[in-house]
């Protein structure tokens, strides 16, 4: 439904990357994997890309709709086979290609999560990384080195500190705060930061707090990207 609202279907998707397996970056792959598979009317392979472990999570996700493919299936002639599924796991370091864009990998820190993986994508003449969830490392610092936008997941740690939780308040060692992710943009050359995975989630009305904060370290653009936020580059 995300990528309905973002004007793109799964039919569309080039491939799926990955950057770690904590839940709340994976859990909607499932649906992902279904509704290209009934799209395509199963003529289409799903290339997925992540790190070590990714091709066991895809597979017991597989085995967890085995009931709806089996219902799918006898519902619809066109599809005759479950869904075709291509996961190519990675190390740091690895590149590949996804149609005509490049992308490059490294190793980001998210301990206990481990292994974690960031990404570059060039395509002509632009860039973007996307590293996830992380804490500012070397790894980090090759991908967005110049780059055009880094997106960066932020926590803001002046607040989280405060929470009564102690849970909450364990994410701390191993999130990059919106500081960390203004200081890593500027000390890389990015052109722009984009902010995204926001927590504590903040109202629309708060935004500029959490904008002005980043730009006390860095003076490119600054962008809060929201669920459906559209960034050209």
């Amino acid at each position: 439904m995300r990528m309905a609202g973002a004007g793109s279907l799964p039919i569309f998707l080039g491939a799926v990357i990955v950057t770690h397996l904590h839940s709340d970056h994976v859990c909607a792959l499932n649906d992902v994997i279904t509704t290209h598979w009934v799209m395509t009317q199963g003529n289409a392979t799903l290339k997925i890309f992540g790190p070590p472990g990714t091709a066991q999570f895809v597979e017991r996700q597989l085995f967890a709709l085995e009931p709806d493919i089996g219902y799918r299936i006898a519902h619809h002639e066109e599809l005759t086979d479950g869904p075709n599924v291509e996961v190519a796991e990675l190390d740091p370091g690895d590149s590949f290609m996804v149609n005509d864009v490049a992308v490059t990998t490294a190793a980001t820190m998210h301990a206990p999560v481990h292994p974690t993986i960031g990404y570059r994508f060039e395509h002509k003449g632009s860039s973007a990384a996307l590293v996830g969830d992380t804490i500012p490392c070397d790894g980090v610092d090759q991908l967005a080195a110049n780059v055009d936008a880094y997106v960066q997941t932020v926590i803001r740690r002046d607040l989280v500190e405060v929470s009564p939780s102690e849970m909450m308040r364990d994410i701390l060692d191993y999130h990059s705060g919106v500081v960390d992710a203004a200081q890593t943009a500027a000390r890389v050359g990015a052109k722009r930061l984009v902010m995204t995975h926001m927590v504590p989630a903040p109202n629309p009305d708060q935004y500029p707090e959490w904008i002005a904060l980043a730009a006390e370290h860095f003076d490119g653009e600054i962008i809060l990207g929201d669920d459906l936020t559209t960034v050209s580059i």
